[in-house]
């Protein structure tokens, strides 16, 4: 072979193997509640494949990610509440088809800052708090309750694409989507910690990971349950059903066309197989072993859909939701 014929051999061969190194990527975006397992999962996948396999993790908000996952621009969507109607229906729209794969729980918290003299708020406080006709009227934390202080409200929350912000506003106000609009919204729950943790009188809310990172920061704040006991964000709260409304179950699901490609199916398996222990680790609470057995089966039987119906549930306990995974 003479030198140029090498040359060009050589530098095809290259590109080649460029070629197949860039198809080895594996696509998520969505919920940043999510985000601290996927990444984490991600970064021991990566390890374990010494590099032949990327994985990249964004963060745009369940509702974002959904729109993208939608379009096929994702392999794998990071969910903090099931899919809706209207996802669904753009999904079909594009020929996406899906596992729904629940991974953990999340106690969602209410975070106000360690100098606050806020012990423990209700739902309805909250609502109080969050709802649309407060916007531009409740400014103050003595007109959610004559005995908090007369001091002003600053407000952080998830944006209109998170499904937190979802999940929350219809928990606490009644509706999905039904909110003040005048507080400082980010799907980067790290935007929201540092908010609340530079403003006394600040109050934001988000998934339990980003408080338990940051307690030196944070102070939870225990919510008045239905049997009218305040309670605080934990794992034995989520596991014994206590810390309703405000547990909630989070999720992956994956394209079926994607998964049929061997670098996304290798990393939904490690997933599965590794996700509770870093659920733990980020402190969400893992499902029980039973739960990734059945999100197992799902894949090889090729299980497709949703166990919803396209809407969100509140206060939906770990047994029901292994109930309705199971009949899926």
């Amino acid at each position: 072979m003479n030198l140029i014929r090498k040359t060009v051999f050589v530098a095809l061969a290259g590109l080649m193997a460029a070629g197949a190194a860039q198809a080895q990527i594996v696509k998520i975006d969505g919920s940043s509640t999510v985000y601290p397992i996927t990444e984490g999962v991600a970064e021991e996948f990566q390890k374990a494949k010494k590099g032949a396999v990327k994985v990249t993790v964004g963060i745009s908000g369940t509702g974002g990610g959904f729109k993208k996952f939608c379009r096929g621009e994702t392999d794998i969507q990071d969910a903090s509440r099931p899919i809706l109607q209207k996802e669904m229906e753009d999904c079909a729209k594009a020929g996406i088809k899906y596992y729904e794969l629940p991974v953990a729980f999340d106690a969602l918290t209410v975070v106000v800052n360690p100098k606050s003299p806020i012990k423990q708020l209700t739902v309805a406080e909250l609502k109080t708090l969050w709802e649309p006709a407060a916007q531009g009227k409740i400014t103050h934390w003595n007109q959610v309750n004559p005995t908090f202080p007369n001091a002003p409200l600053k407000l952080f929350g998830a944006g209109a694409d998170s499904g937190t912000f979802d999940y929350f506003t219809e928990a606490v106000v009644g509706k999905a989507k039904s909110s003040r609009g005048d507080y400082t919204a980010s799907e980067d729950d790290n935007v929201l910690v540092q908010g609340v943790a530079r403003d006394v009188n600040a109050i934001g809310y988000f998934g339990y990971a980003y408080y338990a990172e940051n307690q030196d920061k944070l102070k939870a704040v225990p919510i008045v349950n239905a049997a009218g006991k305040a309670v605080a964000p934990s794992e034995a709260a989520v596991i014994d059903g206590s810390y309703n409304p405000l547990s909630r179950p989070i999720f992956i699901y994956v394209s079926e066309a994607a998964y049929k490609r061997p670098e996304v199916r290798e990393f939904v398996e490690f997933y599965l197989k590794h996700g509770a222990n870093m659920a733990k680790e980020v402190k969400y609470v893992p499902l029980p072993a039973k739960a990734y057995e059945v999100a197992a089966e799902h894949l090889k039987k090729g299980k497709l859909g949703t166990a919803f119906g396209g809407k969100n549930e509140v206060g939906i306990k770990i047994d029901d939701l292994l109930a309705r995974e199971a009949k899926l």
